[in-house]
């Protein structure tokens, strides 16, 4: 189990730039897949972005991908998401995720955080 906290979610414009943060406990956080979902309201949680756990290797949802960039920081316990160009789309509750597999569907991850807004308005 690790637990995680993501941040820096907020209301942005169109075409701005927004990075969000994932902090986890460090007991097993270095052994962990970590991954991005994001959902809004009345549409099933969508799998955004993965990265494996030495930080060579990610994944990306082909409505992202360009866009959107996913790294890690072992020695912070700390999992970002750089989000550039956002479009209206993307808005939703984010969430980070940690698993064991390099998957990309939601069963992939046992761990979850409480998940962080992301408006992008035009």
């Amino acid at each position: 189990q690790v637990d995680l906290l993501e941040s820096g979610g907020g209301l942005v414009q169109a075409g701005d730039s927004l990075r969000l943060s994932c902090a986890a406990s460090e007991r097993t956080f270095s052994s962990s897949v970590i991954a991005w979902f994001r959902q809004s309201p009345g549409k099933e949680r969508e799998f955004v972005a993965a990265i494996n756990r030495n930080g060579n290797a990610a994944s990306y949802a082909t409505s992202v991908e360009g866009r959107f960039t996913i790294s890690r920081d072992n020695a912070k316990n700390t999992v970002y998401l750089q989000m550039d160009s956002l479009k209206l789309e993307d808005s939703g509750a984010y969430y980070c995720a940690a698993g064991l597999r390099f998957g990309a569907r939601p069963s992939d991850f046992g761990s979850w955080g409480q998940g962080t807004q992301v408006t992008v308005s035009s």
